[in-house]
């Protein structure tokens, strides 16, 4: 097994999505391990209740610190990894964060929900991670895509066909324009370089137009790449 990630949730049922498609086939491989926990197994309040009002006041529930340490430390019996709490206070999770995580063998994400956590589980976290600067309905949301972006990066989980070297922010840049059959749609014809089997021609015409989407569509990631002498000819032949 390269990854084993261990999911802390009020809603084990949502991370299903994880049985299909690429990480569904790498989960049957056994190259990866997800498994998710009730939260609310771990209470031990009669009814299984893991929220409750806020000391001092205030809108809306919190989650109790018993069940959320409770679950933590049951988890970390069989998992030794960073526990990692979905939350606004994180960092902002991207792609080198999702590179550095794919090299760990044990992961546990804890999915909080409500108006938050109480301050005292944060001394059970080791790392808090934002998906953005927006509100979601709970962590469950935020960890499903994390978790995948992650397991796609374990070696063998893609095909070479699925390769995610040239995916968008895997090495800084937008993705290049892709086009498949039809050669042409509606008077909308594929690129002729693509077609000529120049591999060096095509793969600079590739650059090039990484470069060019990157620079117009996404400033901010342009201006931390660091080009190399060809990328900047391949610009200048732009203007």
């Amino acid at each position: 097994m390269e990854l084993n990630v261990d999911i802390l949730t009020l809603f084990p049922e949502m991370f299903d999505i994880f049985n299909y498609s690429i990480i569904g086939r790498a989960i049957e491989n056994k190259i990866i391990d997800i498994n998710t926990h009730n939260i609310r197994d771990y209470s031990v309040n009669k009814h299984k209740k893991t929220d409750d009002y806020p000391y001092g006041g205030g809108q809306g529930m919190v989650m109790t610190v018993q069940p959320l340490v409770d679950a933590i430390e049951g988890v970390k019996k069989n998992n030794e990894g960073k526990v990692i709490f979905l939350g606004p206070r994180g960092k902002k999770f991207d792609q080198e964060m999702a590179k550095d995580l794919s090299k760990e063998k044990n992961l546990i994400f804890v999915c909080g929900h409500y108006e938050g956590i109480d301050e005292r589980v944060y001394n059970y976290i080791d790392l808090e991670i934002s998906l953005g600067d927006f509100v979601l309905t709970g962590g469950e949301m935020a960890c499903i895509p994390i978790v995948d972006s992650i397991a796609r990066l374990i070696p063998g989980v893609l095909k070479v066909a699925e390769s995610y070297e040239d995916e968008s922010f895997y090495n800084g840049v937008l993705e290049y324009p892709q086009y498949t059959r039809p050669e042409c749609f509606r008077d909308d014809v594929v690129p002729e370089i693509l077609l000529s089997g120049h591999h060096e021609n095509i793969r600079k015409w590739r650059r090039k137009k990484s470069l060019i989407l990157t620079k117009t569509r996404r400033p901010d990631m342009f201006k931390k790449i660091s080009l190399s002498k060809e990328d900047k000819k391949l610009l200048m032949e732009n203007k």
